[in-house]
Parts: structure tokens; sequence; C-alpha cells
């Protein structure tokens, strides 16, 4: 009998994250305060972030320990399964071995609950009564708002205003688990009101619903603290479970992964997945091509200059050392809202900049084509974010269609589609455009 799921036990579940800050050939430029420019400290952060959370920022240990509140929750869903996508191989006609890790089976249907839980959890240590945050596709606050519902926190989303008209089922979801969510931008910031006095029709983006997240924690009298779901250290190192978990399934599988792909916005879940495979090149173990999924709409690994820019549209958040587009770009309104960002994680990008990972831009029709075909092969229809991972996936495999190379392909299914629907029906209907 052929195995195509491959499950760990819970016993199993990893209980530490891996941090790869001290393994970086060059290391990583440090994040600079927005008002001196001068290199932030751990005291800078505190007005924002729990402090349990800052001192992960700025930690070198290689592995960090997670507490056992967090993996309690973790195992509600953890070990997500790998899954050999023996149909799709077949549907491809590829030599290829096709491996995609499930993150859609969270309660939230994504993989951003692996940070939402040690997030909410740190910041219940500090006696915060309040988390700020923003989202784009939903992901993310439905992650988050179902985290603060655990530990009996108040959960405040700024939900970008072209997923908040789209997707109104994510909203639903949030304001399931207790959130409140505000179009972004709005009129309860700064932030907000000077964009609408600009643009009252404005579609908003993640920079402009993170600066009102931030203005919102900061005006709150010291009873919030804002949450973050990407691009920051901690939380690529969160997402590292999935990799961790992966490299013990596929030795389940008797396999190894020639090419690993993920798709990649602010870059979490592509880290996710991708950093303990680097550990394990780094400590001397077999080389891997890395490839970063990222929309052609707003290109940042692939088009984005590497300098210092701000996290957010309004210039609160410190600078950080990362390929940007700007942190004033205004991506188009793809469905794909969770990869509507400027600039990229900055471990991601001097990953890029030494040419340990590769990028590739990929069109949102390109993607929903992939989406549709994936779903037709192994049932699961993909989060827009998650469908350029599978793009890139399916096009690796067909090229190895071509040349005859056996190759192994593992990617991030990074989320589940069911409330992206409406999208689906768009593409049918050839409403989308790249």
């Amino acid at each position: 009998m052929t195995t195509t799921k491959f499950v760990l036990p819970e016993s199993d579940i990893p209980t530490t994250w891996y941090n790869v800050v001290p393994d970086l050939p060059k290391g990583l430029p440090p994040m600079l305060h927005p008002g001196t420019r001068e290199p932030i400290t751990e005291a800078d952060l505190a007005p924002l972030f729990a402090s349990g959370l800052i001192a992960q920022e700025f930690s070198t240990e290689r592995d960090v320990e997670i507490p056992g509140p967090v993996l309690d929750i973790y195992r509600q869903w953890r070990p997500s399964p790998l899954i050999r996508a023996r149909r799709l191989e077949r549907d491809l006609g590829t030599p290829a071995r096709i491996y995609f890790k499930y993150e859609g089976v969270s309660p939230a249907g994504s993989h951003k609950p692996n940070t939402a839980v040690p997030q909410a959890y740190y910041s219940k240590l500090d006696g915060v009564r309040r988390l700020t945050t923003e989202t784009g596709a939903g992901q993310w606050g439905s992650s988050l708002s179902m985290a603060c519902a655990y530990f009996d926190l108040e959960c405040d989303v700024f939900m970008v205003r072209v997923s908040y008209d789209q997707k109104p089922y994510r909203r639903g979801l949030m304001e399931t688990f207790g959130a409140t969510v505000t179009a972004s931008p709005s009129d309860r910031t700064e932030a907000g009101r000077a964009v609408l006095a600009a643009d009252p029709d404005s579609t908003g983006s993640l920079g402009l619903a993170i600066s009102e997240a931030v203005e919102a924690a900061m005006q709150s009298g010291g009873s919030a603290r804002y949450a973050l779901g990407s691009v920051l250290n901690l939380v690529l190192m969160h997402q590292t479970i999935i990799g961790q978990e992966a490299l013990l399934q596929l030795e389940l599988a008797g396999d190894y992964p020639d090419v690993v792909v993920g798709a990649a916005g602010g870059g979490s879940n592509f880290a996710g997945l991708a950093l303990p495979f680097l550990r394990r090149q780094f400590e001397g173990g077999p080389t891997v091509r890395f490839l970063a999924a990222e929309p052609s709409s707003c290109p940042s690994l692939t088009q984005g200059s590497y300098d210092y820019d701000f996290g957010d549209t309004a210039g609160l958040t410190p600078l950080a050392k990362m390929h940007t587009l700007g942190h004033d770009f205004r991506p188009p309104a793809i469905h794909a809202g969770g990869l509507r960002y400027h600039g990229m994680a900055p471990i991601v990008s001097a990953l890029r900049e030494v040419d340990l990972i590769e990028a590739r831009a990929v069109p949102q029709t390109a993607c929903f084509e992939a989406g549709v075909r994936f779903a037709r092969s192994e049932g699961i229809v993909p989060a827009p974010e998650s469908s350029h991972a599978v793009r890139v996936a399916i096009d690796e495999a067909l090229r190895c269609r071509e040349t005859g190379e056996e190759k192994a392909i593992l990617f991030s299914l990074s989320g589940h589609g069911h409330f992206d629907m409406q999208a689906y029906i768009d593409y049918f209907a050839g409403k989308l455009t790249d």
C-alpha cells in the first residue's frame, strides 16, 4: 500500500522554535528608530509589544523554548499533515514527487495561529487587556481573534477596505471569535483620516492598516499592545514549527526535497517551511532550491530595492532593511489580500541578498488557474495566497516533465480558500486581471 498522508503523533510536536538569526551568513542589519534613525533597543519597543516577544525579537539563541500553554493549544491541530499529491502528479504527467504541508487544518484555516497564539500568550502574561492589529485577506485577523478568545483578551482588527468588502465571511469569523473589525482606512485614527481626506474611496493597504493599528495601540494609555502577523524575526521563528515537522514527516516518507516553495507576502509562511531545511543545509545537509512565490502586482523581492524603509504607510514603525517597493506603495486590489504588502521580512530579504533563496513573481490569473487544477486533483481549494505556491510548484513539476528529472518538490499549502470563494467566482466569470 502506498502512503499518501504522513502524520506525526502529538508527542512529536517540536518543543522549540528555530531562530535563524545567529546563522545568517552576513548577520541582520538592525532596525532603526523612526525618530532618531539609531538602532532600536528593547525599551523602544516596549510601548508596542509584550516583553517576552521583544526578547525573542532580539534573541541570538538558535533554539527558543515553546511555552507549555502554547503547546497545549498547538495540539488542537498540530502536527499538521504532510500529503503526497499523487493525483496532481498524475494529472501533470510529471516524474516529480510533489508534497504539500497543509496548514489549513488549523481552526482559523491557515498557518497564522502558529504565531497568533504565542503573541496572545505573552501579552496576557504582561497584563495586557487588548491587542490591536491589521489584516489583509483576514487570515491573520481570524487567527489573532481566535488566540485572543483563548486568553480572554479583546481584539481590535483594522481590515484593509478592499478585503473588508470582498470577504464578509472572514469578517464574520473574526466577530464570532469576539473581535471588533474596522475597515481601513477609517476615521478612528489620524493616519486613516488623512488618507480618506485625500481619497474618500481608498481601497486601503496593509501598510496603512498597520499604521492605524499601531496608532490605536499607542493611544490606549498602556492597556493595549500591537500584534503583527508577519515580517518580524519573532514571527518567522514561530512559524518554523511547520518546517521542523516537515523534516520529520519526510523521514517517514524516505524522501528529501530538492525544491521548497512557499507563498511570500511578508515572508512568514515561506520562512516557516524553508528555514528548518536551510538549517539542515547550514549543518552540511543536502542543498535545496528555495523559491519564494510572490504576486507580480506586488513584487517586493523581484523588483523592490534592498533598503531601509518603514513597515507602515504613516512612518510610525521602526525602519527595517528589507526588499521594499516603498512604504507609500498602493498595491492593486488583488484577491490575495495577505500578499498585498510593500516590503519583505528582513530575514527573507537578507537571505535573498546572499542568493540562498530565489524569488518568482506570478500573475493573479495564473495562480487561480493553478488553484483550480489543484482543487480538481487533490480536493482542497487553496486560499488565493496559497495558490501562488501551488503555481510555482506546478511549474517546477512541469519542468521536470520536460527534463525527465525525478525531483522532490515540497510546498506549503498555507490555508484553505473556503472563505474566498467569491475570488474563484470572479475568476470563472473572467473578472480578474493581472
